[in-house]
C-alpha cells in the first residue's frame, strides 16, 4: 500500500492562481495569513476578485464558507446567532449564525455600526462567540476575510483602531494590467469555470501551521523585526502612531509562513521586508498632513522599511 507524500502549500497557491488571474501578492498573502492564522482585509474598488479569491481558498481547503454582507441595518445576531423559543419543547434553543465557517467574508465590513463590529472582534480576537448565557467555539482554522471599498465613504463608519489591529494584513487590490484583463476575459468571458475543489484538506492546513512554527528565525533576524516596528513610533511629520507589538509577531510569522510556502526551513531578511508592508500599513496612524501635502501613506511606510538596515 502506497502512502501518498504530504501535500505542500505551493499546490494551493497554484490551484488559486488558476482561477485568479494576476494577484499573485494577493494570493501569496492569502495563503501566508492562512498558514499563520490570521484575518484578512482586502481593500480595492469593486470587481477586482475579491470575493472571488476568497470562494476559491474555501473551496480549495475543503473547508466551509459563509459570506455576510454588511450593511448599516445588521444585527450582531445576524453574524453571531441568536436564541429563539421552541414552543413545543418549552424552552429556547441556539441558532448559530454565518459567522461558524472556516472561511467568513465580511463584504463592506465598515458599513456596520459598532455593535456588529463588537460581535465580529469577539470572534476574530477569541476564536468563539457568545450567545445568551452559551459560548461556543470556533472552527479550527478560522479566518476572516474582510473586504473595504476605498471609492465609496458616504454610509461607512470607521473601523475600531482596535479592530484594524486584529487583522494580521491588509492586501490592497488594485486593477489588472492589460494583458491580464485579456486573460480574465477569455476565462470568464464564456461558462463560469469551476472553482478548485479539495486541492488540499483542513488537516494540511493544521499541519502547515504547525511546521511554520518550527521555521527557524535567526536572533538576528528577530532583532531586525523589532527594530523595524521600532522605527514606526520614532517622531514623524505624517505618523501620530506606530504600530504595536502585535505587528511584530505578525511579521515573524508571516515570515515564517512565506519560508514555508518557498520550501525553506528557516527565514530570510527578503521575507520579512516583503511581509512588512501588509502588516503596517493599517496599524500606523496617519495624520492630516499626509492629506494636505498630498503624500502617499504607502510611500511612508516603504519609507520606515527602507530606512532600518538589514542584517
Amino acid at each position: 500500500m502506497t502512502v501518498s507524500a504530504p501535500r505542500k502549500p505551493q499546490v494551493l497557491l497554484d490551484a488559486l492562481a488558476a482561477t485568479i488571474v494576476g494577484q499573485r501578492p494577493s494570493l501569496e498573502a492569502l495563503l501566508s495569513s492562512l498558514i499563520a492564522g490570521g484575518h484578512v482585509l482586502l481593500e480595492g474598488p469593486p470587481g477586482l476578485a475579491k470575493t472571488l479569491a476568497c470562494r476559491a481558498l474555501a473551496s480549495a481547503v475543503g473547508g466551509s464558507f459563509k459570506r455576510i454582507q454588511f450593511t448599516p441595518d445588521l444585527l450582531p445576531s445576524d453574524i453571531v446567532g441568536t436564541r429563539i423559543f421552541d414552543q413545543r419543547a418549552g424552552e429556547f434553543t441556539t441558532v448559530l449564525g454565518p459567522i461558524f465557517a472556516n472561511i467568513v467574508l465580511a463584504d463592506e465590513v465598515n458599513r456596520a455600526p459598532a455593535k456588529v463590529q463588537s460581535a465580529l472582534l469577539e470572534g476574530m480576537q477569541e476564536r468563539q462567540v457568545t450567545i445568551g448565557p452559551q459560548t461556543f467555539p470556533l472552527p479550527d482554522p478560522f479566518v476572516v476575510t474582510a473586504t473595504m471599498n476605498p471609492l465609496d465613504s458616504e454610509g461607512t463608519y470607521a473601523l475600531p483602531l482596535a479592530q484594524m489591529d486584529r487583522f494580521l494584513v491588509k492586501i490592497l487590490v488594485d486593477y489588472p494590467s492589460s494583458d491580464e484583463e485579456g486573460r480574465i476575459l477569455d476565462r470568464f468571458g464564456g461558462e463560469t469555470p469551476a472553482l478548485p475543489a479539495d486541492v488540499v484538506s483542513i488537516d494540511d492546513i493544521l499541519r502547515w501551521r504547525h511546521e511554520a512554527r518550527t521555521v527557524h528565525v535567526e536572533p538576528r533576524l528577530k532583532r531586525y523585526v523589532v527594530d523595524l516596528v521600532g522605527a514606526t513610533r520614532v517622531k514623524h511629520d505624517y505618523v501620530d502612531r506606530g504600530a504595536s507589538p502585535r505587528a511584530t509577531l505578525a511579521i515573524v510569522a508571516l515570515a515564517r509562513a512565506r519560508a514555508l510556502v518557498a520550501g525553506r526551513d528557516f527565514a530570510l531578511p527578503d521575507d520579512v521586508r516583503a511581509v512588512a508592508p501588509a502588516v503596517l500599513r493599517h496599524r500606523l496612524a496617519f495624520n492630516y498632513r499626509t492629506l494636505t501635502d498630498k503624500v502617499d501613506p504607502e510611500t511612508i511606510v516603504a519609507g520606515i522599511i527602507a530606512a532600518v538596515p538589514t542584517p
